[in-house]
């Protein structure tokens, strides 16, 4: 057991407590990991079907990059562990969050016909990394979701060479995907991303826009 698990997992655990608050990690829904060491690939990653409004540091659980558990217990990982190990792998993350709040879940449904979400002109946008100004245009693919994470996790793959720049992506029905190169990142991008897609979500219903 790494060293860092202690520290890295209570944070964890303080981050899906949060979430949980702000209503985009309702009941057991969600799911967030963060890198312990990359070589060989060590991540923390939550437990599956627990409530995340009630979730304990020791209860999270290491895994390598095969999505084996490392070390003793009966826990069973996140469904969705070939997701976070494709995206650490492939975006160089330290850390990745997955939320399943209204808005995005909405929005994802909503924009699925256009194969993703377009977002420009906000503020807000600059809290993305890298993003220097308001006239940036984020656009967050919308991929089908699907119980056949191998699967999903290569389309993943394949959105990512389609759009290196993106900083996220939905799943149609499901939620929002971010990363970042560790954990204080990747929590702003779930902040400025979830607040923009209730944004657009509020100003599209108003007629505003």
């Amino acid at each position: 057991m790494s060293e860092n698990f202690p520290q890295v997992a209570a944070s964890l655990a303080a981050t899906a407590a949060d979430f949980y608050i702000r209503g985009w990690m309702l009941g057991t829904s969600g799911n967030l990991s963060a890198m312990v060491q990359r070589e060989p690939l060590h991540l923390i990653i939550t437990p599956s079907g627990v409530d995340k409004g009630e979730l304990k540091a020791d209860q999270f659980i290491l895994i390598d990059d095969r999505a084996c558990v490392i070390g003793d217990g009966s826990a069973k990982p996140s469904d969705e562990c070939p997701l976070h190990i494709r995206i650490v792998k492939e975006r160089g993350a330290g850390a990745v969050f997955h939320t399943h709040s209204v808005w995005s879940t909405m929005l994802s449904e909503q924009n699925f016909e256009n194969g993703g979400l377009a977002i420009e002109g906000y503020e807000m946008l600059k809290g993305l990394q890298g993003v220097k100004t308001h006239e940036h245009r984020e656009w967050l693919p919308i991929l089908e979701n699907s119980q056949n994470m191998t699967e999903l996790a290569d389309r993943v793959s394949n959105s990512f060479r389609q759009y290196p720049g993106t900083h996220g992506f939905l799943l149609r029905r499901h939620g929002l995907y971010t990363w970042g190169e560790d954990l204080a990142q990747a929590k702003r991008h779930i902040e400025i991303l979830e607040f923009l897609l209730e944004t657009v979500g509020r100003s599209l219903r108003s007629g505003f826009n």
